[in-house]
């Protein structure tokens, strides 16, 4: 099938790089349980006689070319001859040897997916070990016990691998086992990590650092020390990450292990990527490939260096890499490893030829087609197939199923996506399947067959759901690729789903799909947050935005924007109302560049008549085709849940033709559809905690005093909050976290400058000592899990420049400080017209008669009608995010 197909590629002229091109180890490879007794490694055999071997034959060889598969990736192999040592040594009677046979035979099990099996091996390992005296056996118990807690994680089973790996870690303490401790924190880490727990996580690596400090240099440090990093590099501490890799990378050259100066080298290079340094990752890169000894860091190494150079389009360079990749991948033992590798490489030759031929590039690559990739795609097929490894064919037909897909060869590309998916399913790969369905949507929607096509997608997106931990895990390169390429990946599954829906309805409205719509699409949201901080964002209990609405008294009313290729659509909940949308035919591309020339104009005072003109057109999208029924219905307030770029502008700045949408209605923002127990705060005494900076911490000087703040400080105060101060030098972290913690603050007021941004380590406020990123406010604002604040007010802060989707870290901040409320401004602003708003702003919220949403609009409309302060710049930069009430 597959050669009578290879022809008709040779017209491909694209291929969408799904996976990015990295194979980065997280707490590093599963560590095999040894066996009493060395076994001398002269006698190993040549892996191509193994077809000789029987159950006669020594179990002990058996045992060692069942490792040697196992390292090659050569998993169903290795379980074939650990299989036969098992029936080797039990005849034998030898319970020991095989106890840690049969640990070795689960975690081979694991690796192809063979769940029942894999339970089964570790299951009887452990009880021959138990019968066995534990303390002459320990840490062959231990090596066990960590094969268990792996299968654990990988079934979904958090708290039991945790205990699991605390047990061991007890173990190896006994035995004095260092290398064996630090495994089992790093293993701890990230099973608290998957339950949730980011702080436990960091504590138990901080342990980590402190255990390999006391070590001498060896093996196991620099192994320890590179595991450590790229965990670390996983959670998103790429400071530490960098710093634990050189260590790593230190002890290595000191120790001359090639090998391992070349492992450290390429993760060196993976944190570099992720700084974005790219020239750093590049040369990291070229230097793992000239000292590893290891022909799969190599290739690993130059197929992360060629994606680099795909992105910035260095095609000359790009042909010089090309032949080193092919010589290297053809050095490649068989295995899984080599066969993703034949797959990343193959979607990036289809790359190649997309890039150049829409640079109109004539060159080596004019000869060059994308039947080169469907060759090699056939190839890894093939050769998964032949290993058995139902994973590694799966992501493979699912890479040549969309080179069918590109050539819109329908019923080809969809029976070899079905094949992979059944494939994906078999051997429970969920980071595979869900990009299947999504193909499989994809394919049947252009055939036109809707219901299928949604069904599909549904599939896809439930996948994606039940992967919301393991999206930012990294267990596998599949996982890694999810991670890194979320807007490639992940983001487009949502975002096409949602058209489909919206494009079933014919022309009538369906409130039933209005309401699939508007949910797939806050699920995107929170995946976006999750994606954000490399883990699943917290969640307490909430209850429906539209509940609130719907109840008595209610005069709120929600706007849900989306942004579509084609359109923009926009779902409105009013009051005691049915869902009902309606739409404006126009390109993403149209809308996105609009509202950019928009938001740099806004912040200009001298710019308001082009500020007029472009915020009328996006008031006509929005809000124009609902605005008479707004009024009928005696709506006072909009709650917005804004898609995209759309996320970086003030609603409050719409323009009707005559007057600013705040002069009109109270605006609130939503980062989802419900809210954290909406409750109002007026009925509460106020209690604030405020804390500012005049003047910013060495190092950040590009950021201007803030001479204002006392003032600001002073306006609080004579509103008739009660407040605790905490200024200058008396603003750090640890004194704001002792005073929330020690005081009941329903109020928390930040002057200081901080800046949002789409990254998390760009994400912060400052304080006296530099830097608080956003990653900590769910420790510095909640109190034993729960939140303690109702308002949090960040008077100074600003959204990164330049940035499309800096907003994301704006709501990141929100959802990761637990506040029921966030104030913020978009953008710094002159501090005495923010002394003023911060006034208002308290005086009507203590006046105890109106919510938080008005009492913000009254203090944007005083700043409007003062003379000085009526352009947009001044008053429409401060959002309110959350609980309006």
């Amino acid at each position: 099938m597959l050669k009578t197909k290879k022809t008709a590629l040779a017209h491909f002229f694209r291929l969408p790089l799904y996976f990015l091109i990295a194979l980065l180890c997280i707490i590093g490879s599963p560590v095999l349980a040894k066996v009493p007794g060395s076994i001398n490694s002269s006698s190993q055999l040549p892996i191509n006689s193994l077809t000789s071997l029987t159950v006669a034959a020594d179990p002990d060889l058996l045992l060692q070319q069942g490792k040697v598969l196992y390292n090659t990736g050569n998993f169903t192999k290795a379980v074939e001859v650990l299989q036969q040592a098992v029936q080797a040594y039990q005849q034998r009677g030898e319970s020991l040897t095989l106890a840690a046979t049969l640990s070795n035979l689960s975690l081979a099990y694991q690796q192809l997916g063979a769940w029942n099996q894999a339970q089964q091996a570790i299951t009887e390992s452990l009880n021959l070990l138990k019968a066995q005296d534990k303390n002459q056996n320990s840490q062959i118990f231990a090596q066990s016990l960590d094969i268990q807690g792996r299968l654990q994680l990988a079934m979904g089973q958090a708290d039991m691998a945790l205990a699991t790996w605390q047990q061991t870690e007890g173990i190896y303490k006994q035995a004095d086992n260092k290398s064996g401790v630090v495994r089992s924190q790093i293993n701890q880490a990230q099973a608290w990590r998957t339950q949730g727990f980011y702080p436990r996580a960091v504590k138990t690596l901080e342990q980590v650092s402190q255990t390999l400090k006391s070590q001498p240099d060896s093996i196991e440090k620099t192994v320890g020390l590179r595991s450590l990093g790229d965990a670390l590099l996983v959670l998103g501490d790429l400071e530490k990450s960098h710093k634990a890799l050189q260590e790593s990378l230190k002890i290595a050259r000191n120790l001359k292990s090639s090998a391992d100066i070349g492992a450290s080298l390429f993760s060196l290079g993976n944190n570099a990527r992720k700084q974005h340094q790219k020239p750093q990752a590049i040369a990291y890169y070229q230097q793992a490939v000239e000292v590893s000894a290891s022909p799969l860091t190599k290739v690993q190494a130059q197929l992360n260096h060629l994606g680099l150079l795909i992105e910035d389009q260095q095609w000359a360079k790009v042909q010089a890499l090309l032949p080193l990749i092919e010589s290297q991948l053809k050095q490649l033992p068989l295995s899984r490893a080599s066969i993703y590798a034949q797959v990343n490489y193959s979607q990036s030759l289809a790359k190649v030829k997309s890039g150049v031929l829409q640079a109109s590039t004539q060159s080596y690559y004019s000869g060059f087609s994308t039947k080169d990739s469907a060759v090699l795609l056939a190839k890894a097929i093939q050769q998964s197939h032949s290993l058995r490894d139902k994973r590694a064919e799966a992501y493979a037909l699912k890479s040549l199923g969309s080179l069918y897909e590109e050539t819109r060869q329908w019923s080809e590309a969809q029976g070899l996506t079905r094949q992979g998916l059944a494939l994906a399913q078999s051997s429970n790969a969920p980071e595979i399947t869900y990009t299947l369905e999504w193909q499989l949507g994809r394919l049947l929607w252009a055939q036109k067959d809707i219901n299928g096509a949604i069904a599909a997608y549904d599939a896809a997106v439930d996948t994606l759901k039940s992967l919301r931990r393991d999206l930012v895990v990294n267990k596998d390169v599949v996982n890694q690729d999810v991670q890194f390429n979320f807007r490639d990946s992940v983001e487009p599954v949502y975002r096409q789903s949602v058209e489909l829906l919206l494009q079933s309805q014919q022309g009538k409205p369906d409130e039933k799909i209005l309401e699939k719509a508007r949910e797939r699409i806050e699920a995107l949201q929170l995946a976006e947050l999750d994606d954000f901080f490399r883990e699943a964002c917290l969640q307490g209990q909430k209850v429906a935005l539209d509940q609130v609405v719907d109840q008595d008294n209610s005069k709120a009313a929600i706007l849900y924007p989306i942004i579509l290729p084609d359109e923009l659509q926009v779902i409105v909940k009013i009051p005691k109302q049915r869902l009902q949308s309606y739409s404006t035919k126009i390109s993403q591309t149209e809308v996105e560049k609009l509202l950019v020339e928009l938001r740099k104009n806004l912040v200009n005072p001298t710019a308001t008549k082009t500020v007029e003109t472009q915020s009328q057109e996006v008031y006509n999208w929005l809000l124009k085709p609902i605005e008479s029924q707004l009024q009928k219905s005696g709506v006072d307030t909009l709650v917005f849940v804004l898609d995209g770029p759309l996320r970086n502008l003030p609603m409050a700045a719409l323009y009707d033709g005559q007057q600013y949408l705040v002069e009109k209605y109270a605006i609130a923002l939503s980062v989802g559809l419900q809210l954290l127990d909406p409750k109002p705060l007026v009925k509460q005494q106020l209690r604030a905690l405020t804390a500012g900076l005049t003047q910013p911490p060495p190092g950040f000087l590009k950021f201007a005093p803030l001479l204002a703040i006392k003032s600001e400080f002073e306006g609080i105060t004579k509103a008739g909050v009660s407040t605790t101060s905490l200024l200058d030098g008396d603003f750090k972290k640890k004194n704001l976290e002792s005073e929330i913690g020690a005081a009941s603050f329903n109020i928390v007021h930040l002057a200081t400058h901080g800046q949002f941004s789409s990254r998390l380590e760009d994400t912060f406020i400052l304080d006296f000592d530099g830097q608080i990123n956003v990653k900590d406010f769910d420790t510095l604002f909640r109190s034993q899990g729960k939140t303690i604040v109702e308002l949090l007010v960040l008077s100074a802060c600003q959204t990164a420049t330049g940035d499309s989707r800096a907003a994301l870290g704006l709501a990141g901040a929100a959802v990761r400080a637990g506040a029921r409320s966030t104030i913020a401004s978009l953008w710094q602003i002159d501090d005495e017209s923010t002394a003023m708003f911060v006034s208002a702003f308290y005086r009507e919220l203590k006046s105890g008669k109106i919510t938080k949403a008005e009492a913000v609009h009254r203090a944007q409309l005083k700043l409007l009608k003062h003379p000085n302060y009526r352009a947009p710049s001044f008053w429409s930069a401060y959002v309110l995010i959350g609980n309006w009430l």
